[in-house]
């Protein structure tokens, strides 16, 4: 694989794997917070993309537990993170409670998905000289591989005016199943892969 990274080429192999320990962890959190909406201009999260939630390290390791992270690494630099989360977290991460609340009652193909299995796709980043080489669909190629043979489907949402991450999405075959107003913040775009 060809990475474009500071303005030169390097030839090199990204790991894609799942998080196993305190370091990688750290790594995502500094990720995170490099990325997060409003720390940069509105035309720049228009361009590059924005994460909205804010995780602690102690709530990065709790979900890791329950299903791993799945990472992109350089070397031993993690330069992608998918969040894996499952409904135990409902009620443990307060901004994402009305979430979880939306897709358990949300009708899909004439089925309830509270009914079924699914997991949440909690939130994911790749590291900017690391975007448009390939990463993010390494990402989602390990998460649907690790993943999908044992929930009947994955799902999150995305910020609408995210427009990068929603193309992004669904190039790797996420569909768009619903919109909502979160009054006085986001337009929400709710998007599923399925088996």
């Amino acid at each position: 694989m060809r990475i474009i990274a500071n303005n030169y080429i390097q030839n090199m192999e990204l790991d894609f794997s799942t998080a196993t320990n305190d370091g990688e962890l750290l790594q995502i959190l500094d990720l995170q917070k490099d990325n997060l909406r409003s720390s940069r201009s509105l035309a720049e999260e228009q361009e590059q993309g924005f994460v909205t939630v804010e995780h602690t390290i102690n709530l990065l390791r709790d979900m890791n537990e329950h299903c791993q992270h799945v990472v992109a690494k350089d070397g031993e630099k993690v330069v992608g993170y998918a969040l894996a989360m499952t409904r135990d977290f409902k009620d443990k991460i307060a901004i994402l409670e009305p979430m979880f609340v939306l897709l358990d009652n949300l009708v899909v193909d004439g089925r309830r998905m509270g009914d079924g299995t699914y997991l949440v796709m909690g939130q994911v980043c790749v590291h900017k000289d690391y975007r448009g080489q390939g990463t993010f669909q390494g990402l989602y190629k390990k998460y649907f591989e690790i993943y999908l043979p044992h929930f009947g489907h994955i799902i999150t949402e995305v910020a609408a005016r995210n427009t990068r991450s929603i193309r992004a999405h669904l190039n790797v075959g996420f569909k768009e199943i619903y919109r909502y107003d979160e009054p006085g913040m986001e337009e929400w775009v709710v998007i599923m892969a399925s088996k």
